[in-house]
């Protein structure tokens, strides 16, 4: 994802990561998150038309077809700019899929192949583990669906998977191969008369650092559903890692959909890594190869998991 930075950024909460709550608020449990993200990373890279992307592909599908009432696949072949053809594969997970009034979670599942803001300059053309942009959503996600395997939603919820989020060189219109799997998504709803009443993009949620800002696009296009999210985290206690102020301006698997007229916002934390005194991150992570599993926290997961499932049970 491209991130543009706001002209004044505030001073954030450097220590975040020491007050994190110990205790959950739900019935979401942040250290299965946690090992679901350390199985996603274990496949290695997800690199769109790789073996490891196909066998962590499969995984997901496995996992939710256990926890939810049905699984759709959506496969397709892009062919980017340079001519290439690469599988894709989108995967909705959807609880009472005959229920009218819905809510959509997406988180991507691919990885980069090239981590281009790599402090070293031979590092740039090798791809990232993405234990945080990548494998942190997956585990967010399937520890929703055990949440929600125990105890079902009183609204219909969809949780998906998209692919190639991350794959190509530029995020600038008119975008080639980034945002692949939430443009295709956007282009193949579920259904023709498809519009859920609200939707959330969870990308890098699991930072130890946590500090989510609200989003650019997301307080332009949907602001009521920012603050839906920015509301249950404050009720929850947790307004110091939800920060009630603008951030970036970034795009994202949310920008398609809002362009097909879906209200879905994007929650992430661009800022990866320890807080310097500007309050942005540094070193900062994001598209390199230190993004590694030891970078994530349980009790981040415990945080954005609570108030993930906390807007479902409002329900």
């Amino acid at each position: 994802m491209k991130a543009v930075r706001p002209l004044a950024l505030l001073l954030l909460l450097a220590a975040a990561c020491d007050r994190l709550p110990s205790r959950p608020k739900t019935a979401f449990v942040g250290d299965s998150a946690l090992s679901y993200t350390r199985q996603q990373v274990a496949f290695g890279p997800r690199v769109p038309g790789t073996p490891q992307a196909e066998r962590a592909g499969d995984w997901i599908v496995s996992m939710m077809k256990t926890r939810a009432d049905t699984v759709i696949q959506q496969r397709w072949t892009h062919r980017t700019a340079e001519g290439k053809d690469v599988p894709l594969r989108n995967i909705l997970a959807r609880y009472k899929p005959n229920a009218p009034q819905r809510i959509l979670y997406i988180t991507h599942w691919d990885t980069r192949p090239m981590a281009d803001n790599d402090p070293v300059l031979g590092n740039r053309n090798t791809p990232i583990i993405g234990a945080n942009d990548g494998a942190a959503g997956v585990g967010l996600f399937v520890a929703l669906g055990d949440a929600l395997k125990k105890t079902p939603p009183n609204i219909g919820v969809d949780l998906l998977f998209v692919d190639g989020e991350d794959y190509g060189k530029s995020f600038d219109e008119p975008w080639a191969d980034v945002l692949m799997g939430s443009r295709y998504f956007a282009e193949h709803l579920p259904s023709a008369d498809y519009k859920p009443v609200f939707g959330v993009l969870w990308d890098m949620i699991g930072d130890k650092d946590l500090n989510i800002m609200q989003e650019g696009n997301s307080m332009r296009q949907a602001p009521e559903v920012v603050t839906r999210v920015w509301q249950k985290a404050a009720d929850m206690g947790y307004d110091k890692f939800f920060i009630g102020r603008a951030g970036y301006d970034v795009t994202d698997d949310h920008v398609p959909l809002l362009k097909q007229g879906l209200r879905v916002i994007d929650v992430i934390d661009l800022d990866y890594g320890p807080l310097g005194a500007d309050g942005a991150a540094d070193p900062n992570y994001h598209h390199t190869t230190q993004d590694t599993i030891d970078k994530i926290s349980a009790r981040s997961l415990q945080v954005v998991g609570d108030v993930a499932l906390g807007i479902i049970s409002d329900f």
